[in-house]
């Protein structure tokens, strides 16, 4: 069986550069560190620092936990990161009465993005299950 590339380092690392913040952790599948990044600023820059050489390991373990399909997690993470509030990457995932509500409501109060942040990554994995059936 061959390992099917579902994150990419490049995304990885262009998140990293915002890593003080957890986004790369997030976009790894790893929700509780990220938020620990996001509070602590990456443990005050030296967790962010050391993440500069994980992001490898980091990819290839989101590679063997998330399903592969159609739906690119690349392009939901970037839709979620940098359009989050606009619910773009709900309408990606075909869930176009969230996104519209995420529109309205500034992606509910950044309640919804924070959501997303913690399970896009099984949201995609799920949606790409479900279409190989």
């Amino acid at each position: 069986m061959q390992l099917q590339d579902t994150h990419s380092k490049l995304v990885g690392y262009l998140l990293w550069i915002f890593g003080f913040l957890g986004a790369h952790r997030f976009y790894y599948g790893r929700p509780l560190t990220g938020t620990i990044w996001f509070f602590t600023l990456g443990l005050l820059g030296i967790g962010w620092l050391i993440d500069l050489f994980l992001i490898p390991s980091m990819d290839r373990e989101a590679d063997l936990r998330f399903h592969a399909g159609s739906t690119d997690y690349n392009i939901a993470w970037l839709l979620l990161t940098f359009l989050g509030i606009f619910g773009v990457h709900r309408m990606y995932l075909g869930k176009w009465l969230t996104g519209l509500l995420y529109l309205l409501t500034g992606g509910l109060f950044l309640i919804g993005v924070l959501y997303d942040f913690w399970t896009l990554n099984e949201q995609v994995s799920l949606r790409n299950a479900q279409r190989s059936y």
